[in-house]
C-alpha cells in the first residue's frame, strides 16, 4: 500500500486499505483537524458544509474505534447513532460507512420514513453497530420500543442547521432523553444559529470547535479544480450549456440554477436536445429524488440540474464538472458548489456563466477565494464587451443591461 498523509492517523489497516482504494491521498481541513480529536474521544463541533469531507471526518475514527473494541452486538442496541435530516443524506452516509468499512465485519442499518418500517426493525433485531437515521422514523421506533439507545457510545448529528430549517428540533428534543449520559457527541453544521448553539451547550462536554470557512474549503481542493468564467448574454446561456455538454469531454456534471422553475426548464431543454439530464429540486417527490440520485451516482444520469437547497447533502465523488448556470449571489455558495468536484485528488472543472448583472458577484467570489478566475473565451457565445467591462472595474448598469438572470 502506497503511503499517504492518511497514514499519520494510524487508522486500522482494513480502513487504510479501503481509503487507498478510493484514492484518498490528502485529508481535507476538517478531516485533518477532526479525526485526531475524535480518535481520542473528544466531543467535536464541526462548522463545515457538505463537500468538505466531513462524513469521512467522523466515519473513519468511528470505524477505527469499533474495530479496536470488537464487542458483542446486542439486538436493537446500536453503539453509534448518526442523525441526518433527509433520507438521501442518510443513505449517502451509510454508503460511505460501508465503503470505508468494507474490509471490516461492521453491521449497519439505515432507518427513515416513507417506507415500511418492518425491514428496518428486523435489521435492528439482528444487531447493528451503526444506526443511521432520520429523526421522525427514529422517534417512531423509540416510542414503539423497537430500538434501545442505552448502549450508545457515539452520537453524531449531521447538518444540524438543516434539521432546524426543516422543523426537526421538536423531534430532536424528544430523542435526546433516550441518549445515555456517558457518550461521545459530534455535531456538524454549515452554520451555527442560536438554537443549534444552545443544543451544543446542553449536549456536548467541553467540545473542540472546528471551523472550516469557505476559504479553507476551497484551499484544500483548489489545486485540483480548474475554475473558469464564461462571459455570455442571458439569452445565449441555453446554447452555451448545450455546447459544453455536447462538444467537450465531460463525465458526471452538476449544473446549478437559482430557482426550481429554472431547474425544471433547463432539464427539459437538455432532454429535448438529447442530453441525458434530470432535475433535482424541492418539488420532486421523495421517491423521485431517491431514484434520480441513485441513477446519477451510477452514471445512468450524466447531467443533474439542481438548486442549492435540493443539492445540499449530495455527496458524489466522481463529478467531473460543476457548471454555475446561474452565478450565486453569495461567495460561500460558490465555494460550496464547486467543492462537489475535484474530490480525493482527482481533477475537476468549475465553469461559471457570467452576464452583466453578475459582475459584482464575480468580483466578490474572486475576493473570497483569493483567486482570479481564468476567462474561457473558447466558445461561440463569448461577449468581449462583458469581459472588458469586468476588467475595467465596477460600473453603473443601464436599464438596457438588466435582464432576468434565470432560465
Amino acid at each position: 500500500m502506497t503511503e499517504t498523509e492518511f497514514d499519520k492517523f494510524k487508522l486500522l489497516k482494513p480502513i487504510r486499505k479501503a481509503i487507498a482504494a478510493e484514492q484518498y491521498r490528502t485529508p481535507t481541513p476538517i478531516q485533518a483537524q477532526a479525526i485526531p480529536k475524535i480518535m481520542v474521544g473528544r466531543d467535536v463541533v464541526g462548522v463545515a458544509q457538505t463537500g468538505t469531507g466531513k462524513t469521512a471526518a467522523f466515519a473513519l475514527p468511528i470505524l477505527h474505534s469499533l474495530g479496536k473494541k470488537r464487542q458483542r452486538q446486542v439486538p436493537s442496541a446500536p453503539r453509534v447513532l448518526v442523525l441526518a435530516p433527509t433520507r438521501e443524506l442518510a443513505a449517502q452516509i451509510s454508503e460511505q460507512f460501508e465503503t470505508y468499512g468494507k474490509h471490516m465485519n461492521i453491521r449497519l442499518t439505515t432507518v427513515y420514513g416513507g417506507v415500511s418500517q418492518q425491514p428496518q426493525v428486523r435489521a435492528l433485531k439482528k444487531g447493528v453497530q451503526i444506526l443511521v437515521a432520520t429523526p421522525g422514523r427514529l422517534l417512531d421506533l423509540l416510542e414503539q420500543e423497537q430500538v434501545d439507545l442505552d448502549r450508545l457510545e457515539v452520537f453524531v448529528l449531521d447538518e444540524a442547521d438543516r434539521m432546524l430549517d426543516m422543523g426537526f428540533l421538536p423531534d430532536l428534543r424528544k430523542i435526546i432523553p433516550h441518549l445515555p449520559d456517558r457518550r461521545q457527541s459530534l455535531f456538524f453544521s454549515a452554520t451555527m444559529p442560536g438554537e443549534i448553539q444552545e443544543l451544543v451547550e446542553s449536549l456536548l462536554h467541553k467540545p473542540v470547535r472546528i471551523d472550516v470557512t469557505p476559504a479553507d474549503a476551497i484551499s484544500s481542493t483548489i489545486e485540483t479544480i480548474d475554475q473558469r468564467v464564461m462571459f455570455v448574454e442571458f439569452r445565449k446561456k441555453p446554447a452555451l450549456v448545450t455546447h459544453i455538454l455536447k462538444r467537450r469531454e465531460t463525465g458526471s456534471v452538476l449544473v446549478f440554477t437559482r430557482t426550481k422553475h429554472g431547474a425544471r426548464r433547463l432539464s427539459k431543454l437538455l432532454k429535448e436536445r438529447e442530453i441525458n439530464a434530470d432535475a433535482l429540486h424541492g418539488d420532486r417527490t421523495q421517491n423521485a429524488r431517491t431514484r434520480i440520485l441513485k441513477e446519477f451516482r451510477k452514471g445512468n444520469i450524466t447531467v443533474l440540474v439542481a438548486t442549492d437547497v435540493a443539492a445540499r447533502g449530495i455527496d458524489v465523488n466522481r463529478i467531473t464538472h460543476v457548471i454555475n448556470y446561474d452565478l450565486p449571489n453569495e461567495p460561500d455558495v460558490y465555494v460550496h458548489r464547486i467543492g462537489r468536484t475535484g474530490r480525493a485528488g482527482v481533477e475537476g472543472m468549475a465553469l461559471s456563466f457570467c452576464q452583466h448583472e453578475d459582475l459584482d458577484n464575480l468580483r466578490a467570489i474572486e475576493q473570497v477565494t483569493q483567486r482570479k478566475l481564468e476567462v474561457d473565451a473558447n466558445h461561440p457565445y463569448h461577449v468581449p464587451g462583458l469581459e472588458n467591462r469586468y476588467a475595467s472595474g465596477p460600473d453603473v448598469e443601464s436599464d438596457a443591461d438588466v435582464e432576468d438572470g434565470t432560465v
